[in-house]
């Protein structure tokens, strides 16, 4: 086993995924944090203030925000590991299948069996399929590793 070998988690290289993770991190922060909050709010009927009693107590989750991206990615890159096919566009390719099959169709049960949204529906599928198009191009290109 050489250096290159620590690096890996599942086959997969851990730079790449995390990579990846912060990518996703970063786009949930700039859509949700940053751009899209007050849509957001609005439409799960939130305002500041009542998220402050709403979310009272419940501050631990934000702990596990880390964790979504962190999987996705990871699931990401077995996918693209097990399809052979590295590289951006068929990074891309597989970033898109698994967005679309995958996550938002998973998304959809929270709308199809609750009251949310239509709106709420496309920003969260939107997000998603946005995270699994560039884990799919940031895992895909990343450089394999040398043989020994």
């Amino acid at each position: 086993m050489d250096g290159r070998d620590i690096m890996r988690v599942g086959g997969q290289s851990i730079l790449a995924i995390l990579a990846a993770a912060v990518a996703i991190y970063l786009l949930g922060f700039l859509i949700y944090g940053l751009v899209f909050s007050e849509m957001w709010q609005g439409f799960h009927g939130y305002t500041k203030e009542s998220m402050e009693t709403l979310f009272a107590g419940k501050e631990w989750r934000m702990a596990l925000s880390p964790v979504m991206p962190l999987l996705i990615a990871f699931g990401m890159a077995k996918v693209i590991g097990w399809r052979g096919q590295k590289g951006l566009v068929p990074g891309v390719r597989t970033g898109l299948v698994v967005g679309v099959c995958f996550l938002i169709a998973s998304r959809m049960y929270g709308f199809v069996y609750g009251p949310e949204p239509e709106g709420l529906l496309i920003m969260d599928s939107l997000h998603m399929l946005a995270g699994a198009l560039i884990a799919g191009a940031v895992i895909g290109a990343w450089p394999e590793r040398k043989a020994a």
